[in-house]
């Protein structure tokens, strides 16, 4: 019992699921019947099918999901759902896909299923049903495809090339070159241009090559890139006889096409439901024009078009709220010397209109004149306030009364002058006086003054004048037009002068001036003024006395006549600018300011100024005066009137040394281009033409410049004048004082510099220099012994021991014997030298075994005679007696008696004289 109610609790829920199985089943509607076709011309897959009757009866929304597929690829090239809902009429279903491929390249192949949207369950797909490309046929040569294309700028586009069979595509491009994607297989060969540009040529070409070389072998195709038409812009349409209705329109931009595939325009009539029948023509906008008949709204289309795209605009109108009236024609005039009533015509009759008149007048001002259409068979209008012979020049152009809508093309134009009238308003007059011999020469000038009117074809001027006192008889002169300035003389009498102006009516006011008596004047100075880039201001003192005021200059100062003009003001006016397009830089203009009170004009005050100031346009030519510490600099012939291109304001000096950087005294630095450094002095005073540079160096080389300057400044430093300051005097003489003298006197004193320093600082003999010691050396102890028989002294001096003792006082510890007094305490030897050929007798005898020491020198001894000397020897030593103060003392030791007695025999003793030191002494010419 159990086993039966397990098997059915399985077998029922096993019934449900089939149950339900068959249910949707039956929901499930096959695709019936399914065909696909090709439109070329469009490149387009038309796709045509079916479901079962039962499906439309149940009239069951459903989706249907669509692919296509390559006969190349074994992909799906494209899927896509389509969903509708069927109707009990049982038509078949369509379904339309672009190709992005020509479908001439390859085959195509697509296949449906179905699905109820109530069901969840698709049903089977229904076989590939295949369209079939030209790879599969028989070519003869190489294809292209699509042959001819129009490509919209910025899409892509793909080809392909078919060889045939049994042929490889080799090579398949563009020409002119782009960046393609390009893929080939044996026999098809594709090609993808991404973003299409257009290309300078107006076409371009693809070649296709297979791998022969054959003339069958090729194939080329052409296409071109443009753009699709712009919408018609400002498209309106108007009528002018409520007939003929015209529409214009705008092109728009250029579409890149030309010939066949330019763009074309249609008009059509949206409540008639028909084309319009007009021809339209394009130049700056594009216009067509028709009949309506009685039409009176109208609701009108213009369609453009181009392979690829069109576009629209539509205008919807009332025939009478359209009007655009033609052009009024046939104008004439009637006029006076200050009116003109203007006629004219027009073609809209049965229109009511409204006009307008434009009027041109000699000075460039435009007046509208407005007038209402009368029932004539000619509409004018009447202007007024003109001037007397006057050209003017008028048109007119109309619009609707009623529903104005644009006014018509103006007329052609009519150029009318007014009539003559008497001239109106004065001459403004001037003159100018220069005194000669007798009288005054007088030069009139006149022009027309803002408020004065010639109001004539041709004008003549009038020249009268007489004296103010004693009804002189007047004079008179006429002049042509041509004419603005005469001369005339008269005497020191004041005068009157008119001047009038006359046309073909009549005579202007007069316009008077007075000539004073001639009197004395006094001489004005002239005040400098200051230009701007306006013009030159002028300012004067009012005078309360005068009514006008008068400014007159010359515009061409250098010329003559020179061109005189001039200015009135007011009253109340005290300051001017004064401006011409003759005023230049650089030159001196001239004014002269006069006060005129009832016609008789006084000189009040000068002025002379500049435009603008330029540097002055010569250097001064300067000479020069130079000392060896200065340079004076004069330019006393440069001149500082009207000829210079500027007030010369004063004067600079530059100076520098040539080698290196100026530093004067009393100077400031000026840096040139170069970076070297001048000295500058200013000269403020242009009269000022002498300057003198100081502390200069002398025997030196300067440059110098001098510029004058003005309120434009000064031209640049390109010339220097070179000087050389001369050497300084005083400075040799202090050189001969400081130099030269010293220098002599130390010649002279290098001259006598022996005597000199033999009598100044004698020289302090040097024992151990004398060539004395240029003997056989022997020393006792540390010093050297001279033998006696090594020298032969030229004399010996024997002093007595108390004066040996006084100068050598060490001479009392010697061991030998002291020497025996003579004649006392005061007793000498004298020994004259061996070369002396007298023979000596020795009046003492000293005694033997006496020490003697040279000390150098005694400068104790007194020049004296000696008592014991031979009267030979000391006649013959006379003029020698100032030299024994110098003369050195001789010490002998005597080791026997025989030494004084003969001194012959002493140079041959084995004794010996102990000799101290000595050197050769230079006095008075005397060696030692």
């Amino acid at each position: 019992m159990m086993n039966h109610f397990m098997v059915l609790a399985v077998l029922l829920p096993l019934r449900t699921c089939y149950t339900t199985y068959l249910q949707q089943e039956s929901t499930v509607f096959p695709v019936k019947y399914l065909t696909i076709s090709k439109d070329l011309a469009l490149q387009r897959l038309l796709v045509e099918w079916d479901v079962g009757k039962s499906a439309h009866d149940a009239e069951l929304a459903m989706s249907f999901e669509i692919q296509v597929r390559r006969t190349d690829q074994n992909t799906t090239v494209w899927t896509e759902f389509h969903n509708v809902t069927l109707d009990k009429s049982g038509k078949p279903l369509h379904w339309i896909w672009d190709s992005d491929l020509p479908l001439e390249c390859m085959s195509h192949s697509v296949r449906i299923r179905s699905k109820a949207e109530a069901s969840k369950i698709w049903s089977q797909w229904s076989l590939w049903e295949t369209v079939l490309g030209l790879d599969t046929s028989n070519n003869s040569e190489p294809q292209i495809f699509p042959n001819e294309k129009i490509v919209e700028e910025g899409s892509d586009i793909t080809l392909c090339c078919i060889g045939r069979k049994g042929q490889i595509i080799k090579e398949f491009f563009l020409s002119p070159a782009v960046h393609v994607f390009n893929r080939t297989n044996s026999q098809v060969g594709i090609l993808t241009v991404k973003n299409v540009a257009r290309q300078k040529v107006p076409h371009i070409t693809v070649y296709c090559q297979e791998s022969c070389n054959e003339e069958q072998c090729y194939d080329q195709a052409v296409f071109f890139v443009g753009k699709p038409p712009d919408t018609p812009n400002d498209f309106s349409c108007q009528t002018q006889d409520m007939r003929t209705v015209t529409c214009t329109w705008s092109q728009g931009g250029d579409t890149y096409l030309y010939g066949r595939h330019s763009p074309k325009y249609t008009l059509s009539e949206e409540f008639s439901q028909k084309t319009v029948p007009c021809t339209v023509s394009c130049s700056e906008q594009c216009s067509c024009s028709w009949d309506i008949g009685q039409q009176r709204t109208c609701n009108i289309t213009v369609t453009v078009e181009n392979p690829l795209g069109k576009k629209t605009a539509t205008d919807v109108f009332d025939v009478t709220h359209r009007i655009y009236p033609a052009a009024p024609f046939q104008l004439w005039e009637e006029c006076t010397d200050t009116e003109i009533t203007l006629y004219w015509k027009h073609r809209n009759k049965e229109i009511e209109l409204f006009c307008q008149t434009e009027v041109l007048h000699p000075n460039g001002k435009v007046e509208l004149h407005n007038s209402s259409d009368t029932h004539l068979p000619y509409s004018s209008i009447t202007l007024g306030g003109l001037h007397p012979y006057t050209e003017y020049t008028a048109r007119v152009h109309c619009g609707a009364a009623k529903h104005f809508w644009r006014w018509s093309e103006w007329s052609e134009p009519r150029t009318i002058r007014t009539k003559e009238a008497t001239p109106s308003g004065k001459l403004d007059i001037w003159r100018e006086i220069t005194p000669v011999l007798g009288g005054w020469n007088v030069t009139l000038f006149w022009k027309q003054a803002p408020s004065f009117r010639a109001n004539g074809r041709s004008i003549s001027y009038e020249v009268t004048w007489e004296k103010v006192e004693g009804g002189s008889k007047p004079e008179s002169i006429s002049l042509s037009s041509v004419y603005n300035s005469t001369r005339i003389s008269i005497d020191n009498h004041p005068y009157i002068i008119s001047i009038m102006a006359k046309n073909n009516v009549n005579y202007s006011l007069p316009s008077v001036l007075i000539i004073p008596r001639a009197t004395g004047t006094e001489e004005l100075k002239e005040e400098q003024v200051n230009g701007t880039d306006d013009g030159i201001f002028i300012s004067w003192k009012p005078r309360h006395l005068y009514d006008s005021y008068i400014i007159d200059w010359c515009n061409f100062p250098m010329l003559q006549p020179c061109d005189l003009q001039w200015k009135r003001f007011g009253p109340n006016t005290s300051s001017a600018l004064i401006n011409s397009a003759a005023f230049v830089p650089g030159v001196r203009y001239n004014f002269r300011i006069y006060g005129s009170v009832a016609n008789r004009a006084s000189l009040l005050e000068k002025k002379t100024g500049y435009l603008r100031e330029l540097p002055p346009l010569r250097d001064p030519t300067v000479e020069v005066e130079l000392t060896f510490n200065a340079v004076t600099l004069s330019w006393d012939s440069y001149l500082t009137n009207e000829s210079q291109p500027g007030f010369i304001r004063g004067y600079h000096v530059y100076v520098s040394p040539i080698q290196e950087d100026c530093s004067l005294e009393g100077s400031k630095k000026h840096v040139l281009p170069d970076d070297s450094v001048l000295c500058k002095y200013t000269i403020e005073n242009p009269e000022e033409k002498r300057y003198t540079v100081k502390h200069l160096l002398s025997n030196t080389k300067y440059k110098l410049a001098v510029k004058a300057y003005t309120g434009g400044g000064e031209t640049p430093i390109v010339n220097f004048r070179y000087i050389d300051t001369p050497f300084n005097s005083n400075m040799l003489y202090l050189l001969v004082l400081l130099v030269i003298a010293p220098a002599l006197v130390a010649a002279v004193c290098r001259w006598k510099m022996k005597w000199v320093k033999e009598c100044c600082c004698p020289v302090i003999p040097s024992p151990n220099k004398s060539k004395v010691l240029s003997f056989k050396e022997f020393k006792i102890g540390s010093e050297k012994v001279l033998k006696i028989s090594d020298c032969i002294p030229d004399m010996l001096a024997v002093d007595n021991k108390a004066e040996a003792q006084k100068l050598h006082p060490w001479s009392q510890l010697s061991p030998m014997p002291t020497e025996a007094k003579i004649d006392g305490d005061n007793s000498s030897w004298l020994y004259p030298n061996e070369n002396e050929e007298r023979e000596l007798t020795p009046i003492a005898i000293p005694q033997t075994h006496t020490w003697f020491e040279n000390f150098a020198y005694s400068s104790h001894l007194a020049v004296e005679p000696d008592p014991y000397q031979i009267p030979e020897t000391v006649e013959a030593s006379k003029p020698e007696l100032s030299v024994v103060l110098y003369q050195p003392h001789y010490y002998f030791d005597i080791f026997n008696e025989d030494a004084a007695s003969i001194p012959r025999a002493t140079a041959g003793r084995t004794t010996s004289l102990r000799y101290i030191s000595q050197t050769d002494v230079h006095c008075l010419g005397r060696r030692l």
